[in-house]
């Protein structure tokens, strides 16, 4: 019997090289080893096209590092054998060498997986994974936050915890709506940076509805003239406009507010003499249960700038 694929499709229409570096950022690629960071969601969608009941799946290979967490926490983490080299949290996943941008088919096999949950295809991966009778869930990036809530409940339903994935669906939004309340960052604007060459997210990704939650104002969103989501903003551009705060998703590549104060024109701007340039932990990068984490983490940074 044909094991049964679940897709999401992605958008693509960019240079291959920045659509790359975008989805290795959305997966909330980096580690202990410092090598890269997390920085940014939205490179696919995540409507999935249907689901076929079948038994829960009793060996999981996650090679999507959000998954991994959506696993762990919807009570499913028994049922996965082997994670991808990005899945850092939660610290008891299995992790593995396997890699979630370059996999390995036969390493994969390995495993004897009857499901491999994945968040980006190079093009071969699910063709080889079904020609040897192994299920496949591809989720994508999140476009919106309404993305993390069905990915958590696809996975609740195809691993027999539907009960605990919905639960965890109610208690991250009664989080979110906590933090949120009041809207603590109106008034404030705010950059967030995807790496140094100054890519950002504007409002209408996932992570710009994070940020938007809290009443800040993105500096991006006048520059996003395609609507794309990703505009690469000019230094000139950052200075003149002079957000009140600035927040590092390239923190973990080596970005800090002693290397954003250094760059020409920066040590001018009211965010960086204010002392008020944030680092982000792989959460930016991220889509699963810690975008609470990620938004309290936000939320920490306006109070400090405002306190």
């Amino acid at each position: 019997m044909e094991s049964p694929v679940f897709r999401t499709p992605l958008r693509l229409g960019r240079p291959a090289a920045v659509l790359l570096a975008l989805t290795l950022a959305a997966a909330g690629c980096g580690g202990d080893g410092g090598s890269s960071g997390g920085a940014v969601s939205g490179i696919a969608t995540t409507t999935t096209t249907t689901t076929t009941a079948a038994p829960a799946p009793s060996s999981i290979v996650s090679l999507s590092a959000t998954a991994t967490e959506i696993l762990f926490a919807i009570g499913a983490g028994d049922q996965v054998v082997a994670v991808d080299d990005q899945s850092t949290y939660p610290a008891e996943a299995p992790m593995s060498a396997l890699s979630g941008f370059t996999p390995n088919v036969e390493s994969i096999a390995g495993y004897d997986p009857d499901l491999v949950v994945i968040s980006y295809d190079p093009g071969d991966l699910v063709v080889g994974l079904t020609a040897l009778g192994i299920g496949v869930l591809m989720q994508g990036a999140a476009n919106a936050i309404d993305d993390t809530y069905a990915q958590i409940a696809e996975l609740g339903d195809m691993t027999g915890h539907a009960d605990e994935a919905a639960a965890l669906n109610e208690s991250i939004a009664d989080e979110l709506a906590a933090l949120a309340e009041g809207q603590p960052g109106a008034g404030l604007t705010y950059f967030h940076e995807i790496d140094a060459t100054l890519y950002t997210a504007t409002s209408s990704t996932f992570l710009g509805q994070l940020y938007a939650m809290l009443g800040l104002e993105n500096i991006a969103d006048p520059a996003d003239e395609d609507g794309w989501g990703y505009p690469q903003l000019s230094p000139e551009y950052v200075i003149d406009v002079d957000p009140n705060l600035i927040f590092l998703a390239d923190a973990e590549w080596g970005e800090s507010a002693e290397t954003v104060a250094a760059r020409p024109g920066w040590d001018t701007m009211t965010a960086v003499q204010a002392g008020n340039v944030f680092l982000l932990d792989e959460t930016a990068g991220r889509w699963g249960p810690r975008i609470v984490d990620f938004l309290a983490t936000v939320k920490a940074a306006v109070e400090e700038a405002t306190g």
